[in-house]
């Protein structure tokens, strides 16, 4: 089965592109748990590596971790290998996490995936919580886009069937009684993804935490939850695993100031506007701004003008040059 890589161009996905610099600026408030350079940074790749490049040269991460399950075109991974501090390993992620070092290894991983959430994902995730250190960030994306209806299955059966295929792919135990099948229409199948996700860390946590001296419990604060569309309705949710002894310092990474910041199961949605280089060039002069003073812009619809308001520092900028 060919990889993702060779249908999609990941560096010209501009909501996945404003997701990443979010990120980006997120990881930057870690050092109030130590040093972000100091951090090992664990991720999918692909041939693209841009997350790769984006965190060592922003972030100066240089212990960096590439999983690759695509084992039969190595040599095309390793020659658009970034950087020599970027290690590729082959192999599926369930196969390779345990292999990694987690000794006292604060970590930010993003497990990538451009699949739907399965037991393999929970698995990923349930790895994680067990073995990461405090200070440690967790990301997960997976594709939220609603199954489509398959040629055996009447259009009056498909909410059912869509219930029925995620009780399938992660367990009837993971998923809350209380979706009904109609729940997975337009946005709802993200928002069902992410309640089991955040159940799965929960959980985990709580089985870590038996037996733990009191007040040396793993918490886990919720940081990220965007929806966006490149295409298909894509989630990313996550956030940092710290000790109840690191309170004050996770109140000193202030995320909740960050714009982006999202604790709970009200998503943060990344829609690209529209517009010229011109238009963007003219609002940039003008930005940033309080709310109720957007300008205006002769033949540019308002809702446009506020997407691009709202997040303007990351807004990507593609150009066409010869290298």
């Amino acid at each position: 089965m060919d990889g993702s890589y060779e249908k999609i161009n990941y560096r010209l996905r501009p909501a996945k592109s404003i997701e990443r610099k979010m990120l980006c600026d997120a990881f930057r408030r870690l050092s109030a748990f130590d040093k972000v350079e100091n951090y090992q940074y664990i991720g999918f790749g692909s041939t693209y590596f841009s997350d790769f490049i984006l965190f060592h040269k922003a972030l100066g991460i240089a212990n960096m971790i590439s999983i690759e399950k695509d084992e039969e075109n190595k040599e095309r991974f390793m020659f658009n290998r970034p950087f020599r501090c970027v290690r590729l390993e082959f192999g599926e992620s369930n196969e390779v996490l345990p292999k990694l070092n987690w000794d006292n290894a604060k970590t930010i991983l993003w497990l990538d995936y451009d699949n739907k959430l399965d037991s393999h994902v929970l698995s990923d995730v349930r790895f994680f919580c067990i073995n990461a250190s405090p200070g440690s960030v967790i990301v997960v994306s997976v594709n939220a886009h609603p199954i489509s209806r398959p040629d055996n299955v009447k259009l009056s059966q498909l909410p059912a069937h869509r219930l029925q295929k995620l009780r399938e792919d992660v367990g009837d135990e993971k998923v809350p009684p209380d979706i009904k099948g109609k729940d997975f229409a337009k946005w709802g199948t993200a928002k069902i993804f992410r309640r089991i996700i955040d159940s799965e860390i929960l959980q985990t946590l709580n089985e870590r935490n038996v037996g733990c001296v009191s007040g040396t419990n793993f918490l886990y604060q919720q940081l990220f939850n965007f929806h966006y569309a490149d295409g298909a309705k894509m989630l990313t949710m996550g956030g940092l695993l710290y000790d109840k002894g690191q309170e004050d310092v996770l109140a000193q990474c202030d995320f909740k100031n960050l714009s982006f910041y999202q604790e709970d199961e009200e998503p943060y949605v990344i829609e690209v506007p529209n517009l010229t280089y011109r238009e963007i060039r003219h609002l940039d002069t003008q930005l940033p701004i309080k709310e109720d003073e957007l300008p205006t812009l002769s033949a540019v619809p308002k809702e446009d003008i506020e997407k691009y308001a709202k997040m303007y520092r990351y807004f990507p900028t593609f150009t066409e040059a010869d290298i």
